[in-house]
């Protein structure tokens, strides 16, 4: 009688979850939502506070719930301050895997109009020489292989002119094969810039197609490209399968950079086609947050909030 009344019940179960299934869109949403990875974070969100205290930070940004960490440049040097294995051991032991590194890919150069922000203490920061992919490509790309990271990013490159880009284009194409011997990924990262016409050229569409995609993939920086008119879906579907990476920054109509679910971009179309995007691991990032630890708690939760709305 027992065994008879468990068949039952889970025969009724079965039932009752095909016929939930069987509602597509709630299945799709359902199944979408579970396959997107842990949240994670740029650590160039959280620029000045890594410098003055690179433990105490991380420990908040575990806190927060983020699990995959992507870094960027240091006052201090290196990563943070610490060797590779050493920054990959102490995520680790957090609670946190180290996914990939952002580096320059020419030589530092504030763009026109811009200022360098300021410290905690009001200052300028004060900014030192940065190694970059033209210049220092095989040590850039010794230390992220050998820290184990399988993407090492180039954050930004010198697009001013179609001369610029075009060298730029060599650049990487050199280093993502230095990158490729060494076992590890180069990627691009992307701002608004890059789907401007410069020259004649739309460097962003210059470098996927002049470079192969084995030697370079795409971190797509989903709030520039809004910011510059374009549709990430349609990006996507042009180089299927070369995003493993995305930013996700999100901005006012006035193009003030706020914390995730703050501003006006709408990612929901762009979540529900990450495996057109090859998606395998997504950033959040806040350049310059006013309250930083507050910021990266506010965007983690905005953002669990939201794909349980995909």
């Amino acid at each position: 009688m027992n065994s008879r009344r468990k068949f039952l019940q889970q025969a009724a179960a079965l039932t009752v979850g095909g016929a939930l299934l069987s509602k597509s869109s709630w299945a799709d949403n359902f199944l979408g939502a579970s396959k997107l990875p842990a949240p994670g974070i740029q650590l160039f969100t959280l620029f000045n506070e890594m410098d003055m205290d690179t433990v105490g930070t991380l420990k908040k940004v575990a806190e927060a719930g983020y699990k995959n960490i992507e870094s960027a440049f240091s006052k201090q040097g290196g990563f943070y301050g610490k060797k590779p294995k050493e920054f990959k051991a102490l995520l680790h032991d957090m609670g946190m895997e180290w996914r990939s590194h952002h580096v320059m890919g020419t030589p530092f150069k504030m763009p026109a109009n811009a200022k360098i922000p300021n410290g905690p203490d009001g200052k300028p920061i004060q900014i030192p020489v940065m190694k970059n992919l033209q210049d220092n490509s095989q040590e850039l790309i010794d230390q992220a292989a050998e820290a184990g990271i399988p993407y090492i990013v180039c954050a930004s490159i010198n697009i001013e002119s179609g001369d610029h880009i075009k060298s730029s284009a060599e650049t990487l194409h050199r280093a993502g094969e230095q990158a490729k011997k060494a076992g590890i990924q180069l990627a691009y990262h992307n701002h608004a810039t890059e789907f401007d016409s410069t020259d004649g050229i739309v460097s962003y569409d210059y470098f996927t197609t002049q470079i192969p995609a084995d030697l370079l993939k795409l971190e797509l920086d989903l709030g520039w490209v809004f910011k510059a008119g374009r549709n990430p879906v349609e990006i996507f579907k042009n180089n299927k399968g070369r995003f493993p990476l995305l930013h996700v920054k999100d901005m006012t109509a006035a193009g003030e950079i706020v914390p995730f679910g703050d501003g006006v971009y709408n990612f929901k179309d762009t979540f529900k086609n990450v495996d057109i995007a090859g998606m395998q691991y997504f950033f959040l990032e806040q350049d310059f947050p006013k309250k930083p630890f507050e910021n990266i708690v506010t965007s983690v939760t905005n953002f669990n909030k939201f794909k349980k709305e995909l």
